[in-house]
This record gives C-alpha cells, structure tokens and sequence, in this order.
C-alpha cells in the first residue's frame, strides 16, 4: 500500500468500539493527526467508533518510558488524548492474538496510564490488570445532569472518574448536555462520569459520559472506578469482586488483596479495510 492508504481493523468489547490502526514502526502515522482520529471517529462521514487504538511496538514508541511488549496510543473520538481505556486494551489484545503477534503470555501493554499486564482467558474473554485505584479526597464534588444533583466519588484509574449512586439510571436524563461537575477545578482536564445503581449484593448497573466522546455503551475504567466507589459505599474492602452491568453487555471487576484491579470481558474485531487519507476533507 502507498503512504497515502493505510489497514485499518474495528472490534468492541461490550459495544465500545475502536479503530485499530496497525503501525508496528511507529512511523505510518507519526504524531497521530487529531483531524484523522474526528473523521475516522465520525459515525455519518467516517468509519465510526468511540476511539482509535495506534498498534505500536513497545520497543519503537517515544511517548513513554515503558511501552511494553505492544504500546497502545490510545485516542478519544475528538482526537484528545486518552490515558487508558480498559476495554480498548481488551480489543487491543485481541487483535494481537488474532494477527499472530502474541510470543507469551501474559502479555504486556503499555498505556499512557503504565504497562498493563493481559491474560486470555479459556472462554474467550480477557483479563485486563488495571493497576491500582487513587482515591483522592471527594469531599464536595457534586455532578449535574438532567436538573439534579448527585454527590460523587472521585476514583482515579490513570484517568479520572466521578461516579454518583442514582434511584434510576433514567434519572440523569438523555445526556443532551454533557454533565457539570463542581468545582471546576477538581478536573481541570475533563471527567468520565459514570451514574450507577444497585441490583443487588456486588452487582450495579452503570451509564457513563465520558470526556471527549459523550455517551457510550460501556466505559472498562469506569466500570472499575465503578467497582471501587460500590464497595467504599458498602462499607466493604478488598478484595471483592462486582458484576457491572453496562449497556453493551456486562464485565466482572475484582478488586485484590493486593490493590489491583482486574476488568475480564469480552472482545471482538468486527471489521476490517483499507483508508486512503485523499478521501479526508
């Protein structure tokens, strides 16, 4: 394929999709174009997803120090930034099993968030570690949407999370505006916010906002700051392991013994193609 084309792949985990972008050397796309990752994204003009995942190897990325065995430069669908996204690892690691590009296991990948260590699973899902949650203080953050007010728990899992105990998880409405949170400062960068509802004993059900995308079907780091704000608000400690339910389906966080976090779920790759970058506006 000339420089103008490039492959491109699509697969979810729980109905969040992404782009994966081959590029082993790190030098097809460069500094990833934000103008590329908006069109890709665009779900009339593009391709469609919630996010682009850069495939490039750990040895050959200069974005951080550690880049595993495969780094994952993972972008929002606005073309910002994103730290981690714990299902698009568990797409990420898919493709590498898929495309024959798994020597061991487990495998590292590395993340703007640190190298997060995958497992395959006998049944098809995959284990993600997640590292170990903050929980800075939370004391008078409130988010907003809909006209109501929630208090929030603030986690953070390489990117920050706000996560409110709602009645119903209609209550905070379409998400026509993006929810507010206060103060300002407590996220100067932006916040994924996730509302939550209980089903019962280590199971919720979740919707979640997230920064630079809006809405989507299901958020991996959320489901584990998820996790984390329901056992705290439990009164319970680790290790404990959640159901989270999401609209895309559903994934298992437990939280050890030993801090971390494993998200297992599962993952797919759905399509596949060329793009020649004389088809951008």
């Amino acid at each position: 394929m000339g420089a103008d084309t490039f492959p491109w792949l699509k697969g979810h985990g729980t109905e969040n999709d992404f782009i994966l972008l081959p590029d082993p050397d790190g030098f097809v796309h460069g500094d990833l174009d934000d103008d590329l990752v908006r069109f890709l994204c665009d779900r009339h003009a593009g391709i469609g997803a919630d996010g682009v995942l850069r495939v490039i190897e750990g040895a050959k990325q200069s974005y951080v120090e550690d880049g595993g065995d495969w780094f994952m430069d993972y972008r929002n669908a606005d073309g910002s930034i994103g730290e981690m996204c714990g299902n698009g690892i568990r797409v990420f690691a898919r493709y590498l099993a898929e495309a024959g590009l798994v020597g061991s296991k487990p495998v590292r990948v590395g993340t703007r968030a640190g190298v997060k260590e995958i497992v395959y699973n006998d049944d098809q899902t995959i284990t993600a570690d997640m590292g170990e949650p903050l929980i800075p203080g939370t004391e008078g953050i409130v988010v907003t949407a809909n006209g109501h007010d929630w208090p929030a728990v603030h986690v953070d899992m390489g990117n920050p999370h706000a996560v409110a105990f709602v009645d119903d998880l209609a209550d905070p409405g379409p998400f026509a505006e993006a929810p507010r949170w206060t103060p300002a400062e407590a996220y100067p960068n932006g916040v994924n916010i996730e509302f939550v509802t209980r089903q019962g004993p280590n199971e919720v059900s979740m919707r979640v906002h997230e920064r630079g995308v809006g809405e989507t079907r299901s958020c991996g780091t959320g489901t584990c700051a998820v996790a984390v704000a329901a056992t705290l608000q439990a009164g319970q400690s680790a290790p404990t392991t959640y159901r989270v339910n999401v609209p895309g389906g559903a994934v298992t966080v437990s939280w050890r013994s030993d801090n971390h976090l494993t998200l297992t779920g599962p993952a797919v790759i759905h399509a596949r193609g060329t793009f020649s970058r004389t088809w951008l506006p």
